[in-house]
């Protein structure tokens, strides 16, 4: 099954309120394993960026400035993306500011029964606990080191990791045997049928009897002479 873990930054909180998409990172994985193919693009917001976005990400205007707009890269990233289920943190987040780029340029938004929400994974199966990415990479030793500020792609990366391992982890070893000629042709041999061996007498001789009763005579009141003498 080929899925695709995104993230996305952004200029603020809200399309609706005029943000916009700056970045975008998409990992493939196929069966639950990265493919190692990816869609990584900055965009062109076509307005300020706010500092508080910018204190998250790091994108700058300027940065931003010679990249293309969104309508420029569309049709790339709906062909990597193509029919696939879409994983992302906190998904209805992400999905509001991918759909509103693609309704923006005219293009068919991603129906939303395609979402898969880490986050709500999360909360279902560690109630109580924090749920942030950071925390989920702890929480399974995920080595989130080099993730200074808020990448999409890395963030992608990272989650791809982290939604493994909510779903159930890589299950190594679990495929059957390949048997070798050696074991067939092992099993195929007859066995013996067990011969039982003759009973082994351990009686004592004469002469281990002689020696015997020659070294209780030598013991002075031994205990078994008191309890015979009592009992």
């Amino acid at each position: 099954m080929r899925e695709i873990v995104f993230d996305t930054e952004t200029t603020g909180l809200s399309f609706s309120n005029g943000d916009r998409l700056v970045e975008i990172g998409c990992v493939e994985l196929v069966n639950r394993v990265e493919t190692g193919r990816t869609f990584h693009a900055y965009f062109n917001p076509e307005r300020p960026m706010a500092a508080e976005a910018q204190a998250i990400h790091g994108l700058s205007d300027i940065f931003l400035s010679d990249k293309p707009v969104f309508a420029d890269m569309a049709e790339h990233l709906i062909e990597f993306i193509a029919d696939s289920p879409l994983i992302a943190h906190n998904a209805n987040f992400d999905f509001g500011f991918l759909n509103g780029e693609l309704g923006r340029c005219g293009r068919v938004t991603v129906a939303m029964d395609r979402m898969v929400d880490t986050l709500t994974l999360a909360r279902s199966r560690f109630p109580g606990a924090k749920h942030s990415l950071d925390a989920l990479c702890s929480r399974f030793g995920v080595d989130r080191s080099h993730r200074v500020l808020h990448g999409a792609l890395l963030d992608a990366q990272l989650l791809a990791q982290v939604y493994v391992e909510l779903t159930g982890g890589r299950q190594i070893g679990l495929t059957l045997a390949i048997e070798t000629t050696s074991d067939i042709d092992a099993a195929a041999k007859p066995v013996a049928p067990a011969v039982a061996r003759p009973p082994r007498h351990f009686a004592p001789s004469a002469d281990e009897l002689e020696r015997h009763r020659a070294f209780l005579a030598g013991l002075t009141n031994p205990l078994w002479g008191e309890v015979t003498a009592s009992g």
